[in-house]
């Protein structure tokens, strides 16, 4: 034991955690805490405060564990809540510290620099939890316990607000040991009323969500003892390797997906919210016969009616079906074979409306390692094969927006490739998601991560402008002042290459990932050519056909 200050405690729990990199911006709200992080780990200084959340994110994706993003009160809180946002959509384990007003100001209304109404409630709105420390005696506890509530599956983003005072005051650190609740006990009727119609069923089909990411080698004995095809969602790809014949991937709206739900006579939906964007807006058919497993209480039925609902965390739930004697023996001749049939008729179909936006695809995959993080912004080429079509083999991998929001891939790249630098991180991004944290850039530049910038130019919101053309409105607000990306490139002393045309995009990413140091790389969407069928969204906009 020995006397030190809140830096000091921040760091031994973070240790005991297993983080050894931390993002934040420094001020004087924080400054014994980013001390102490700089003395001991790794400090990373972001341009804003949602990056340092998004970050935090991203390495925490990366790694499994725990990512940790330090703030400033009142407003640099305030900029955080967008990213945290996120991390809740995602269920990600991240630990956001904010600082705050000295504790006697607290709640006084003065106008004390940096602070603002009710911090506690803002940031309880846009995190799992928040707590604030309100004496140095209970720090240690406090953290303990929002690192604890953080890793907890299915996990979320913590917020600690910390008055600066209480910072600098004397704590005492210790060792102590990192624990994390343990997941509640299945509920055996549950369970067997789930198994019957498991073991009842002809045609059952699988469609798994982002509450997979650590049961990957259970679903996939799964699928394979029961012979039967696994839909994904965006955020269930990766759990079972997508090159596995079984895995028809996330392309359940698509039509040849949507005829196989027709024809199933189980879906088994495993720790997936069934998201309106994946599901035609809730309007996608499934069987009538439905076994849905997830954690949130709330989740069975709350889309799709349910014949049988687990409560549970989906890897115990698997192991116990995994248990029967037989599990396959009733399924319907040639049912396993429509699985691999529609596998390559979603792909085959997808290639064709991308034309040469496939090569980008397979010029990506082909260069980067199969554990590389494939961090995806919002926008099209993401939107379209970085999504879907792009094969992922690991969940950790897999980094991108699960609530949608537009410009936070880069953050969560840079996050995920400094969570493990001997291996090349990708980042997809669009010029329009880019500007949104362009600063970013230059932390790109500063930490100097093995990292591929891929942008794709076409000078403004293309998805966007995709939907303002199909729907035959007049564009707006949709075309953007776009740098010159050699310039910027030059400027922070980051090699820049342009891909012109499908020809070009194996040579170039692949020479890309060859510098072993940041690199942007830009494909110029006017000279490379459009798809042969324009992505948009598949939303509805109220009034529009």
């Amino acid at each position: 034991m020995s006397e030190k200050n809140g830096g000091d405690l921040l760091v031994q729990v973070l240790r005991e955690a297993g983080v050894d990199t931390v993002f934040g911006i420094v001020s004087v709200h924080n400054l014994p805490l980013v001390e102490a992080v700089c003395r001991e780990l790794r400090f990373v200084p972001v341009r804003h405060e949602a990056t340092a959340v998004s970050a935090a994110d991203g390495y925490a994706r990366a790694t499994g564990g725990l990512g940790c993003a330090l703030t400033s009160t009142g407003t640099g809180a305030g900029n955080a809540a967008g990213s945290l946002i996120e991390s809740l959509s995602a269920g990600t384990s991240v630990l956001h510290i904010t600082g705050q007003v000295e504790s006697r100001y607290l709640g006084s209304g003065r106008g004390f620099i940096h602070e603002t109404k009710d911090q506690l409630a803002m940031l309880r709105a846009v995190s799992m939890s928040a707590e604030t420390i309100l004496n140095a005696d209970s720090a240690g506890k406090v953290l303990r316990e929002s690192v604890a509530r953080a890793l907890a599956v299915p996990g979320g983003p913590v917020s600690v607000e910390w008055p600066i005072d209480l910072q600098y005051a004397a704590h005492t650190v210790e060792v102590a040991e990192q624990t994390v609740d343990a997941p509640a006990i299945l509920d055996a009727d549950q369970v067997e009323a789930a198994r019957a119609a498991i073991l009842a069923a002809r045609r059952p089909v699988i469609w798994a969500g982002g509450g997979v990411a650590r049961a990957g080698t259970e679903l996939t004995e799964l699928a394979e003892r029961l012979g039967a095809p696994l839909i994904t969602s965006n955020s269930g790809r990766g759990a079972v390797r997508e090159d596995h014949p079984l895995c028809v991937g996330n392309y359940a709206t698509s039509p040849a997906g949507r005829a196989l739900l027709a024809d199933a006579d189980l879906l088994i939906s495993l720790g997936t919210h069934f998201r309106s964007n994946e599901t035609a807006d809730y309007a996608i058919a499934v069987p009538a016969a439905h076994v849905q497993v997830d954690l949130d209480p709330a989740a069975p039925g709350r889309v799709f009616p349910v014949s049988a609902a687990v409560v549970g965390e989906v890897g115990h739930f698997v192991n116990s079906i995994l248990e029967a004697d037989s599990l396959g023996d009733a399924v319907e001749d040639g049912w396993t074979d429509r699985a691999r049939s529609v596998r390559d008729e979603v792909r085959a179909t997808q290639r064709a409306g991308l034309g040469d936006h496939a090569v980008l695809s397979d010029a990506v995959r082909e260069a980067f390692p199969e554990g590389s993080v494939i961090a995806r912004d919002v926008t099209i080429a993401s939107s379209s094969w970085g999504n879907r079509l792009l094969p992922m083999f690991d969940p950790r991998s897999n980094i991108f927006p699960r609530g949608g929001g537009i410009g936070q891939g880069l953050g969560m790249a840079i996050g995920g490739a400094l969570a493990d630098e001997t291996r090349p991180t990708l980042v997809l991004v669009g010029d329009g998601g880019l500007a949104v944290h362009f600063g970013e850039i230059l932390t790109m530049a500063q930490e100097k991560p093995w990292m591929v910038l891929l942008v794709f130019n076409d000078g403004g919101y293309g998805v966007l402008r995709n939907m303002q053309r199909g729907s035959g409105s007049d564009e707006f607000a949709v075309d953007l002042f776009t740098p010159d990306f050699s310039a910027v490139a030059a400027s922070i002393d980051v090699p820049h290459l342009v891909i012109r045309s499908a020809d070009e995009a194996h040579g170039i990413i692949k020479k890309a990932v060859s510098f072993e140091a940041p690199v942007i790389v830009e494909v110029d969407l006017a000279s490379y050519g459009p798809m042969p069928a324009p992505f948009t969204p598949p939303v509805t906009v109220p009034g529009r056909a």
